[in-house]
């Protein structure tokens, strides 16, 4: 079988879509210039409206990777220069297509790669709607567009977490807690399930805020330098930190079993989950 998705899928009714493994693009917004947008080639599907650089999926990517080949291919898009905040899917049964939704974190100019763009242009936020969209483009748009300014954080109670596992961590708290912070920390470059937060799209890339306490706060200068990640070791009380380091604005899930603090924190409006339930949740197993 060819790696290469391109070809049109056809569903059980006769309907049609580009890719044959699905296709993704990519929502780049630039605080200061808004989205990237391409104006398609007049000869192309949809052609002569405004939509985001894409295109069909290949057999071996992600669609964050077929995202971010197809807006490198078409617009230039730097792969360095943007960073994933959330996922949204379209699923027709037979044929998914993925928007990414990435902040530009390295400002650049983009420029046609080939021949599918008439133009490229950065369209402010507001100014987006006056343009004749593509289709999909635009049946996503009321989704994705709350989407552009949300913060999602996970805040993860690590003496709690630590403490529902009988993995010895009591002979070796330090040890303990950078466990857990070796195990969560993937999540903030690989994105974990947006239902997590109470959001209707797929993948959010969350900051994940550990906070340590007692004899594990060593832990906190030895991973301070992730990315995406952050250790805030508790001079005083652990739960007391924990509800410190929820900031207003932001979507905040409280990873703890702990009942008195889960209710801290929900009465400040942060989502709260089990250690156990958060663990199956990301994928990891409740005694690993």
């Amino acid at each position: 079988m060819s790696n290469s998705g391109d070809g049109w899928a056809e569903g059980p009714d006769g309907t049609r879509m580009w890719g044959l493994f699905g296709a993704a693009g990519l929502v780049a917004h630039d605080p200061d210039r808004g989205i990237l947008l391409q104006h398609r080639a007049p000869w192309s599907h949809y052609g002569d409206t405004w939509g985001i650089p894409g295109g069909a999926r290949n057999l071996d990517e992600t669609p964050v990777q077929a995202a971010l080949r197809e807006s490198f291919e078409e617009a230039a898009v730097p792969q360095d220069a943007v960073c994933p905040r959330f996922t949204y899917v379209r699923d027709l049964g037979f044929w998914q297509y993925t928007t990414v939704i990435a902040r530009v974190t390295t400002p650049f100019e983009a420029h046609m790669n080939d021949n599918e763009s008439h133009q490229l242009a950065w369209v402010a936020v507001n100014e987006l709607e006056r343009l004749r969209l593509h289709p999909g483009f635009a049946r996503a748009w009321p989704t994705l567009r709350p989407l552009l300014d949300a913060r999602v954080e996970i805040i993860v109670d690590v003496a709690n977490v630590m403490g529902s596992r009988p993995d010895g961590w009591w002979k070796d708290r330090t040890g303990g807690a950078r466990r857990v912070v070796a195990e969560i920390s993937p999540i903030a470059a690989d994105g974990c399930p947006a239902s997590l937060f109470g959001l209707d799209v797929a993948t959010a890339w969350p900051r994940v805020t550990f906070v340590v306490e007692g004899a594990a706060r060593p832990v906190a200068e030895a991973c301070a330098s992730e990315p995406g990640v952050r250790i805030r070791a508790a001079a005083g009380s652990g739960d007391d930190e924990v509800v410190a380091a929820i900031e207003p604005g932001a979507t905040t899930l409280v990873v703890t079993s702990d009942r008195e603090l889960r209710a801290r924190a929900e009465a400040l409006g942060a989502r709260t989950i089990g250690a156990g339930a958060f663990r199956s949740a990301i994928g990891l197993s409740k005694s690993s």
